[in-house]
């Protein structure tokens, strides 16, 4: 008797259990189609509010089922009821930090309000869940640019740079951003250039100039005097004037253009240039210009550009291909530059080569006409270092082996010297 009732207490218990777990079973399965019902119609339709009514009685049936929160928290989004929304997703994100489009829909409502000190905290939270997604990185940047806040865009893309230190994009916003910071440098420049032909140089350029730097770009008033020798007598100096200037155009480019005149002969009489620099992503930047040149004696050149620049870790590599031609021949000129940069766009290392005369060499502009046609090979090397934040120093040295007429070279070696105060 005794073993009979408590056969049948232990069916009622059995059958009790089988029944919650049914309950249960048929409650989740509601549950998700629910759910999926909600998904579904976000995607192919408009039903905002139904999908609310809908997500808020899922939350009703599984309380524990977080995904409605996160689709009320999106539902709520996209019905502009942001203060719903942002009530769930902040739920959702306490509960389950992991997933990556509640913080971005969240950082949205908060930068489309323009409340920047919540959004980057939010930031701050997801870069905290999520170190190794660059994304949340970029948004911090975005919070700083809304706010034209460039010293702390600068001061966090130096963290960047530090915590990564081989993503090449980094290295060329920092310098993007080193160029629009409001600066200006007065300096002077000097070039010292030997010859290894007898009676012959040596040559003198120096410049004085003033460099103004600004958000929109940079605008730059150069004054140069040059004076060639030979045989330990002056025979051609003078003065040219320059104004030059690199304006940004748009968010990703930016634009060259240079002006100089001069009466004389040691110096072209006009010499005008344009180009456009336009930046890729990865570290790639891309040139395409022109350059004018027309000498005392009315020849005139005009010279195509083209060029390609890539940031590798800490190096910036450029090739440049000038495009020019005296009567019909044409004789292009093609010239890479090699960087290494240390802490700040003032402070590297650079190796330089070349074949062919350019509109870019100033020393050797004034003869332009003589050389364009003939053979010119060139390499060199400089230091540029940043003192005290104040002042910028370099120093370099090129080597030209040069024909001066077909078929007969000399040795040129020219030595630069460049002092500037910041301020």
């Amino acid at each position: 008797m005794i073993q009979s009732k408590i056969l049948n207490i232990a069916c009622f218990f059995i059958f009790l259990f089988f029944v919650s777990n049914q309950k249960v079973a048929a409650q989740k399965i509601d549950s998700d189609s629910l759910l999926t019902v909600i998904i579904k119609d976000m995607q192919n339709g408009k039903n905002y509010e139904k999908n609310v009514q809908r997500a808020l009685l899922g939350k009703k049936l599984a309380p524990a089922y977080l995904d409605y929160y996160l689709v009320l928290g999106r539902n709520y989004d996209l019905l502009k009821n942001t203060d719903s929304a942002r009530y769930y997703y902040k739920y959702y994100i306490d509960k389950t930090p992991i997933n990556q489009d509640a913080y971005n829909y969240l950082i949205n409502i908060e930068l489309d309000e323009k409340k920047y000190n919540n959004a980057e905290i939010i930031i701050d939270q997801a870069i905290a869940s999520h170190p190794e997604d660059k994304d949340f990185e970029q948004k911090k940047l975005v919070v700083y640019q809304l706010q034209k806040d460039r010293k702390k865009e600068y001061q966090y893309l130096k963290t960047l740079q530090l915590k990564n230190p081989n993503d090449d994009q980094i290295t060329q916003l920092l310098f993007q951003l080193e160029s629009k910071l409001r600066t200006d440098r007065i300096g002077i420049n000097y070039s010292f250039t030997s010859f290894d032909r007898e009676g012959y140089g040596p040559w003198h350029l120096g410049s004085l100039q003033y460099i103004k730097e600004r958000q929109w770009g940079s605008l730059i008033g150069r004054v140069n005097y040059a004076d060639r020798l030979s045989s330990g007598h002056s025979i051609a100096n003078g003065f040219q004037y320059e104004v030059e200037s690199y304006f940004f155009t748009g968010k990703n480019n930016y634009s060259y253009v240079n002006v100089a005149y001069s009466e004389d002969a040691v110096f072209p009489k006009l010499r005008l240039g344009y180009s456009f620099y336009q930046n890729f992503k990865k570290g790639w930047e891309g040139d395409l210009g022109i350059r004018y040149l027309k000498t005392q004696d009315g020849t005139e050149f005009t010279t195509g550009v083209v060029g390609v620049g890539k940031y590798i870790d800490s190096y910036w590599v450029n090739l440049r291909t000038f495009i020019q031609k005296d009567k019909e021949d044409y004789y292009p000129a093609v010239t890479l530059t090699v960087r290494y940069y240390f802490d700040t766009r003032f402070d590297y290392i650079t190796l330089t080569s070349g074949y062919g005369s350019s509109p870019e060499e100033r020393t050797t502009l004034g003869q332009f006409k003589e050389r364009i046609s003939l053979n010119s090979y060139r390499i060199g090397a400089g230091y540029f270092k940043l003192f005290n934040n104040h002042y910028v120093t370099g120093i370099q040295l090129t080597y030209n082996q040069q024909e001066y007429i077909r078929n007969s070279t000399q040795n040129e070696l020219e030595l630069s010297l460049m002092l500037q105060y910041k301020f």
